[in-house]
């Protein structure tokens, strides 16, 4: 009895010294610190083109984006006016370590669920994508360009297999001040 009695004591001994040491919860690495550039609230204003997604005219938005508890993933909650109406949505943004590529996942008001990748160099990011139109698949790039900490301009385009690439919107965007309410 005293073997084990002894035993358990030092068990429970080197368990509890195990817990005392137990390791640091993972952190974000600097790829993904770098998605910090866009929380906050933006304003985003611009122009579509007539395309198969709609009509051609002008546009408005505004995305609120925020870190995810842990701080890998940053989502962003968005609403949009357009010719073709308001759209609301949710768009997960991270950085896959073992792709080394920043990683998009969306979904929207009117359906759409979509998927990109990403890149950044210099002050350019560069976010591409498959989709299928019909019985095409069409290649999307969208391409944001920091101007500032605070202001970007953004293209939106698509291209066809082996087709040229054709702009379907492009725009500007302003980060509100921190603590400002949200447009409506």
């Amino acid at each position: 009895m005293r073997r084990f009695a002894g035993a358990l004591f030092i068990t429970l001994l080197y368990a509890f010294a195990a817990a005392q040491n137990a390791p640091a919860p993972p952190q974000p690495g600097p790829e993904v610190k770098k998605l910090d550039y866009f929380t906050g609230t933006w304003h985003l204003s611009g122009e579509a083109k007539a395309s198969p997604f709609g009509p051609a005219g002008k546009f408005t938005g505004t995305d609120n984006n925020q870190w995810m508890p842990g701080g890998f993933f940053l989502v962003s909650h968005n609403a949009a006016s357009m010719q073709s109406g308001k759209t609301a949505g949710l768009a997960i943004f991270g950085y896959d370590t073992n792709t080394k590529v920043y990683t998009y996942q969306a979904y929207n008001s009117m359906g759409e669920a979509e998927s990109a990748q990403g890149s950044l160099e210099g002050n350019i990011w560069t976010w591409t994508n498959e989709r299928k139109v019909g019985d095409k698949v069409m290649h999307g790039r969208f391409t944001v360009k920091t101007v500032s900490p605070t202001a970007y301009d953004f293209k939106f385009e698509m291209a066809s297999e082996g087709g040229d690439w054709t702009t379907i919107m492009e725009g500007k965007a302003t980060k509100a001040p921190a603590g400002a309410a949200p447009k409506k």
